[in-house]
């Protein structure tokens, strides 16, 4: 057989298959017109969706080179609550059964779709119609109508409105493909959506599509990818008698803070909140979700426990978390007490927005616990948020070489900011505690502190201004430091008038220290402070200025004992004024002139008539020497000033 005859056969052959094409659409055109086309599609979808369909725009019908329809502006479902509207419905048509006049859908595309979803208090929706549809045509007694089992959305929207849980949410830019099943068992939608303005991955699928029409139990796989956060979840569902999900969830997301804005939930106060990761057993009954084996970790952090969140009336967090090793530094990296050269209060607005809007109870115990520049032991706190009021009980925390219990509570105003405090210091470092808690560097030695304060205002500054309350300490076995109280009183007790020296050196050793302060609109005035030494005894009264962290104290130092026998042990009465940091000591001046053998007529010589001899005598006696004429003139007058001098 030559070339051309082999084309030429091949060429008869094509016209055969063209003819028969010809054929084949002119006897599909014969058989199925286009009215009835349109109303077999429009019945199928009204049998597989339970919704009727109203059709607003021009229907077409393509029998080549495939079958399909396209209605323009369709709507489904009630024209007063519509489930759906579109801007095109397209079927797709199985070619085969065109030819024998029957048609059947392969698949449904929905183009810019509306999809809304209503849910009434009973928990019912405007697409339950579509639900029992779906149900019955599942059931294997069922008469099983001819209908497709793809649809396809492209660009489309979903409206989730709950009046009753006040839910309303939209996701946008939706792209869905959902298959469930003709013959299988299984369902399964997998696409994206936007929401929030954050594009999601998103994949389902019901191990038995059947059974979670009905509303038993099933199995299922969620997985959703975004930026902020990406979470799955496996385990199955049933939805009678009531919701239950069962299985495991895992989640993580770069920031927690970023994620629960992208929530819609209000940024949280203060700092930290970053890398976040969870893994759970899951238990979801009703309204409530329970968490067990919680394995969770953030900023770092690890730690391990139950969890349960009640989603019904107010949100409800509850828990309890155990960790080997915590570190809050980053929570209150934001919140300073003192400025950067620690001799001011931090003046920085403060505010507590974010503990609106859920209520917490969770209890956190850690072998180790860092906070700031504080390193803590063993710990174990409560917090408790409710109403925007957060109320932090510690049981007990290992600190300052010593214990802490009490309770803070922080609540949030337009202005500002309420604290109130109730802390107890058992057996702590005095020098350390006190500077980190008030920025006080003067005392060393074990003790115990009691405070019992509160205040409001919009920055730690403001706070301290309005502070009320009262302050206990006792301490033992210390020193205060910046001070050589022993040193100075001996000095003075030899040569009261000597001047010189440098006495803010050094420290003076006690016994024991006890302090007890009553704070009044920022003030703290001394109602008893005693220091006992072996050398030396102090006693002080007056107030300290909390807000511009200064004092005003008067008191007076003795020696325990005398250094001459048969004397009383030398007292001073003095002054201690100006900052916290570095405050002066000065002794009083009238008490020393007295204290002078040589100097005490100085202080009545202005109030006698004889001024000038008192003061030669005096100067005599200081001196050593006699007095001249001169030195009488000088004293007991003053010399007229030249012409101009002033």
């Amino acid at each position: 057989m030559t070339a051309a005859t082999g084309f030429k056969r091949l060429g008869i052959a094509l016209l055969v298959l063209v003819a028969a094409g010809a054929g084949v659409l002119v006897t599909a055109r014969s058989l199925v017109s286009t009215d009835s086309v349109r109303r077999q599609v429009l019945s199928e979808i009204r049998a597989v969706t339970g919704l009727n369909p109203t059709l607003r725009g021009p229907v077409t019908v393509s029998l080549f080179p495939s079958g399909s329809v396209s209605f323009e502006d369709v709507m489904l479902g009630s024209t007063m609550r519509p489930a759906l509207t579109a801007e095109r419905l397209t079927a797709h048509l199985h070619f085969l059964p065109l030819l024998i006049g029957r048609v059947e859908i392969a698949d449904v595309s929905l183009e810019r779709p509306t999809i809304a979803v209503d849910v009434d208090a009973d928990g019912r929706s405007n697409w339950s119609g579509l639900i029992a549809a779906l149900a019955r045509s599942q059931k294997p007694d069922a008469q099983r109508l001819p209908a497709f089992s793809e649809m396809r959305i492209k660009n489309g929207i979903i409206a989730v409105r709950d009046q009753e849980r006040k839910i309303y949410e939209t996701l946008d830019n939706v792209e869905l493909s959902l298959a469930w099943p003709s013959i299988s068992k299984s369902f399964g939608a997998t696409g994206r959506f936007v929401w929030h303005a954050e594009p999601v991955d998103a994949s389902l699928t019901l191990g038995d599509f059947a059974a979670a029409l009905a509303g038993s139990r099933t199995g299922i796989k969620l997985r959703l990818a975004g930026a902020p956060m990406k979470g799955a979840f496996e385990g199955s569902i049933s939805l009678k008698p009531t919701l239950k999900i069962e299985g495991t969830l895992a989640a993580d997301s770069g920031s927690l803070r970023d994620a629960l804005v992208w929530f819609g939930k209000r940024p949280l106060p203060g700092g930290g909140f970053g890398r976040f990761a969870i893994k759970a057993k899951t238990n979801v009954t009703g309204g409530t979700i329970g968490l067990a084996g919680v394995n969770v970790e953030l900023d770092g952090n690890s730690a391990e426990g139950v969890l349960t969140f009640a989603t019904d009336g107010r949100k409800t967090l509850q828990g309890t978390l155990a960790s080997d090793t915590l570190d809050l530094t980053p929570y209150v990296s934001t919140v300073r007490l003192l400025t950067s050269n620690r001799r001011h209060w931090d003046s920085d607005h403060i505010a507590l927005d974010g503990l609106a809007g859920m209520d917490l109870d969770l209890r956190l115990s850690a072998a180790k616990v860092a906070l700031a520049e504080a390193k803590l032991g063993r710990t174990a706190i409560g917090a408790n948020l409710r109403d925007g009021h957060l109320v932090i009980t510690i049981g007990e925390a290992q600190a300052y070489g010593g214990v802490i219990k009490g309770s803070v509570t922080l609540a949030n105003f337009d202005g500002g900011v309420d604290v109130k405090s109730q802390l107890q210091f058992t057996d702590v470092e005095l020098e350390s505690c006190l500077d980190q808690l008030v920025g006080l560097r003067r005392l060393e030695g074990k003790g115990d502190m009691s405070l019992a304060v509160e205040g409001s205002g919009n920055s730690i500054l403001a706070l301290t201004r309005t502070l009320n309350g009262t302050a206990r300490l006792t301490g033992r076995d210390g020193a205060l430091l910046g001070f050589n109280v022993e040193q100075l009183l001996r000095r003075l007790e030899r040569r009261p008038l000597s001047g010189g020296g440098e006495f803010r050196t050094g420290r003076t050793p006690f016994d024991k220290i006890s302090v007890a302060l009553k704070i009044v609109g920022g003030t703290a005035r001394v109602e008893d402070m005693k220091i006992t030494g072996p050398s030396v005894r102090v006693a002080l009264a007056g107030s300290a200025s909390i807000p511009s962290r200064e004092f005003d104290l008067t008191g007076t130092a003795a020696l325990v004992a005398a250094v001459k026998e048969n004397t009383r042990p030398f007292e001073l009465p003095f002054i201690v004024q100006g900052a916290w940091d570095d405050p002066i000591m000065l002794p009083d001046a009238e008490a020393l002139i007295r204290r002078s053998g040589a100097a005490a007529p100085l202080l009545n010589a202005a109030r006698g008539r004889n001024a000038g001899g008192t003061v030669r005598s005096v100067l005599e006696r200081l001196t050593g020497g006699s007095g001249t004429p001169d030195a009488t003139s000088a004293a007991g007058q003053q010399p007229a000033a030249p012409d101009g001098a002033q």
